[in-house]
């Protein structure tokens, strides 16, 4: 069986090279094609593709969200620097902001609300009976006593005071929401920040600062960033390029496996574009992550290449030469390539389209390297030449082969190579010991994708400073009866989860129904703060909604309930929505729901609102990541077994998945990076990631192992040989993604240090762990009977 499939494998290898101007032919206009189609590929982010649609959280929002508040609002502060905002400058600036708001796309014009608006009101009494009539619209007071009546009336309003004019009134806030189906967050982005630009220059002289938050201006400043992306990603391929030809030493050893991963490139791109997929900016890492396993597995067929040329001093035999290395190379090779498709293929199972795109784009790509590398670059060498002189003169071998030769050293004394088996242990245990303290969501205040010093962050900090918070979360207090809300009982459970929620140091503040009516029979009752109650019975809270409703403009109850008053919303405003700031809201108001049950037979809903719709997404990530873990695992595990035909291959390759991996999550918890949307897909190709070095070096030792008895000299011979390509690769992709630091996007700049830290843990695995391993353990599948001998004893351990 095992020599029918290696005369197959021989066979197919010996058609490639002996067809090459064909297979070349094919491939090349294959790859002119999808580079065209690639060309057009779309590098945006679409807001419902980061939503998992079947939650039960997000249903709600999308059933509530066109009056209780969506999860696109964009939240704008006025602030000054001396005085209050008082004044006629700076009240005339807010008014303007206020009109010039509606003209920005996709807005929703009902939904533009500040002091300058007609949404906020001020209930009065007066001879004729309830006035209701805006705080400041159409026009700012003419003079300094209205304006004193309205700082006043300010005051006495809890719908203004504090949640859109500060405490100490010296900002204050405009919120505008938008349509979803007419979001785009381009437009938005560029929209606002004209308008806040030129609110900004003109209000220099008055000391007038701006601040701006909400999602669209996030995602905004990510597609803001993306031509400094382009560069960077540019700038790494060029670090790959002078990184390569320094340590090779030859144009081969560094054109061919950029070739290859321009390739892989190319074909991905050209599939996403075949299949209406398109790039979000923040999943670049992932494609150029893949790009360089595609360079990776280049370099090992150099390599290999390159001994096979050296083996005869005679004529070039390059066509054999590149038979000979993609012989040897194919299943170690292809035994990574279905091992790295595997683990990211897992993610497509999260509920979540954009991850679920990435996991087809993704498996797409690592497919690719397949043909990009396996089978293309020995083609390609295939035509080399016997290189004559190196292309510089500093020589980085000897420094390379000392690295091996330690390695080799470490494995064949006894008390070393137990040193680093027993060095792993201890490494592995405190790792995975810390790595439970990785969180699911955010984990630091802010948007953890630009850096806390970022514009956009610091004006987070300046609004939650000024007001309660700019994230919101809507519950839905569904009745399940018209005019249910009206119910004394009702509207007292209501202000009884605003009580228990305000507990909560990061809420700051909350609103619902059962703030509106205590105001209206408070005035009623010429202000005095001793009738802020509700009505006696539903009828008596009817008629006190009936004359809030009557002085008002339709639509500005739809904030609180619906036309039926079935159902009616409790917001709450966070200081910022760290994954445990939003599982500890969303656990209390469980908690709350299940002890405090809605009078007549109603319950609460969750939840909406920007935290309710992250708290969904957290949910769906805290069961995908165990679960694509889990699967990735499993994965890895039968294609090792399959493979090898040996349960004990599969646990034994997983010890460079486990140690890269819990180092990985504990370098997360240090520095306070979340398991997100973003980052779930790296976390599982880096379980293929983590291996495929192991792979070349196993092989390695079994191939040698098929020529002679020696496991010492195996070991020996395969890190000088694959673990060669192993370190090269290693040394050039972990120095280049460096770069990513540079990034003015956080989230890049971090998962380029996974990156690195991924691809130097599974690199010292594949070169320090595996051999010690082999040597300690001497597993069958490895010592036991190579492929197509008898097994034969080997020497006894040292």
């Amino acid at each position: 069986m095992k020599d029918a499939t290696y005369r197959r494998l021989g066979d197919f290898v010996a058609l490639c090279i002996r067809r090459r101007l064909a297979v070349l032919a094919l491939l090349g206009g294959l790859t002119a094609v999808f580079a065209w189609l690639a060309a057009g590929v779309s590098v945006r982010t679409v807001f419902s593709d980061l939503l998992p649609a079947a939650h039960p959280y997000v249903q709600v929002h999308d059933r509530f969200k066109g009056g209780f508040g969506s999860s696109n609002m964009v939240s704008i502060m006025l602030e000054v620097e001396e005085g209050d905002i008082f004044r006629p400058d700076v009240l005339g600036e807010l008014r303007r902001l206020t009109r010039d708001l509606q003209r920005v796309d996709g807005v929703d014009p009902f939904q533009i609300v500040s002091l300058a608006s007609r949404k906020l009101k001020e209930v009065r009494a007066s001879n004729d009976g309830i006035e209701i009539r805006p705080l400041m619209w159409p026009d700012v007071p003419a003079d300094a006593a209205g304006i004193a009546a309205l700082r006043q009336a300010v005051m006495g309003n809890p719908m203004a005071y504090g949640a859109y004019v500060s405490t100490d009134f010296k900002a204050a806030l405009v919120t505008v929401d938008f349509y979803d189906h007419l979001l785009d967050y381009r437009a938005v982005f560029e929209q606002v920040r004209a308008l806040t630009g030129e609110l900004e220059r003109r209000g220099a002289g008055q000391g007038i600062r701006v601040s701006v938050v909400g999602e669209p201006m996030l995602y905004g400043w990510v597609d803001h960033y993306l031509p400094e992306t382009l560069h960077i990603f540019l700038l790494t391929l060029g670090a790959l390029v002078l990184l390569l030809l320094l340590i090779t030493r030859s144009w081969r050893g560094t054109l061919v496996p950029l070739t290859a991963g321009a390739v892989s490139a190319a074909w991905a791109l050209g599939g996403a574009r075949l299949i209406g997929y398109h790039l979000d900016p923040l999943v670049i890492v992932v494609a150029f992550l893949i790009t360089a396993r595609a360079i990776s597995h280049s370099v090992q067929l150099v390599t290999r290449f390159d001994e096979e040329m050296a083996r005869d001093a005679a004529a070039p035999q390059a066509a054999l030469a590149a038979r000979a290395a993609m012989l040897a190379l194919f299943k170690p090779g292809m035994l990574g390539v279905v091992a790295d498709a595997g683990c990211m293929i897992v993610v497509i199972l999260t509920p979540i389209p954009l991850l679920q795109k990435v996991a087809v784009i993704g498996t797409m790509w690592v497919a690719t390297i397949a043909v990009s590398a396996v089978v293309l670059t020995p083609v390609l060498l295939s035509w080399a030449r016997r290189a004559q002189a190196a292309v510089h003169p500093v020589d980085l071998g000897p420094a390379l082969a000392r690295v091996l030769g330690l390695c080799t050293a470490l494995v064949r004394a006894r008390r070393a190579r137990a040193l680093v088996l027993a060095a792993t242990a201890l490494v592995f245990a405190g790792s995975l010991a810390y790595a439970f303290r990785l969180n699911v969501g955010d984990a630091n205040p802010g948007s953890p994708i630009l850096w806390p010093d970022s514009g956009y962050n610091r004006d987070a900090a300046r609004i939650n400073a000024r007001f309660p918070g700019a994230d919101r979360m809507f519950v839905v207090a569904a009745t399940g009866r018209a005019d249910g809300l009206k119910d004394p009982a009702v509207l007292d459970n209501l202000a009884g989860l605003q009580r228990f929620m305000d507990a909560q140091p990061d809420v700051g503040a909350s609103v619902s129904l059962a703030d509106v009516v205590p105001t209206v029979k408070r005035t009623l009752r010429e202000g005095s703060p001793r009738y802020e109650e509700f009505g006696n019975s539903p009828e008596e809270n009817g008629e006190l909604l009936y004359l809030f409703i009557s002085g008002a403009d339709p639509g500005d109850l739809e904030r609180y309930a619906d036309s039926r008053f079935a159902n009616g919303a409790v917001t709450f405003f966070f200081r910022d929505h760290q994954g445990e700031t939003i599982r500890t809201a969303v656990e209390r108001v469980k908690q709350y729901a299940a002890e405090h049950p809605l009078p007549g037979g109603g319950e609460y809903l969750l939840a909406g609102g920007l935290v309710g719709v992250l708290a969904a997404v957290n949910e769906v990530i805290l069961a995908g990541q165990i679960e694509s873990i889990a699967l990735a695992l499993l994965v890895l595990v039968l294609c090792c077994t399959v493979t090898y035909r040996s349960a004990v291959a599969g646990m034994f390759f997983m010890v460079p998945v486990v140690l890269s991996n819990t180092l990985t999550f504990s370098y997360m918890a240090w520095k306070g990076i979340g398991m997100n949307i973003n980052t779930l897909p790296i976390a599982a190709l880096g379980i293929g990631l983590g291996v495929d070095y192991a792979f070349y070096i196993v092989d390695g030792i079994r191939e040698e192992l098929h020529k002679h008895r020696d496991l010492d000299r195996a070991i020996a011979n395969a890190l000088s040989s694959a673990g060669k390509g192993v370190l090269v690769t290693a040394l050039t992709l972990t120095a280049s993604v460096i770069l990513w630091a540079s990034s003015s996007l956080r989230f890049q700049a971090e998962m380029g240090l996974l990156m690195a830290l991924w691809l130097g843990v599974s690199a010292c695995c594949a070169l320090f762990v595996m051999p010690a391993m082999v040597r300690v353990f001497r597993p069958r599948f490895i010592v036991g009977a190579p492929d197509g001998m008898r097994p034969s004893p080997l020497a006894a351990p040292a």
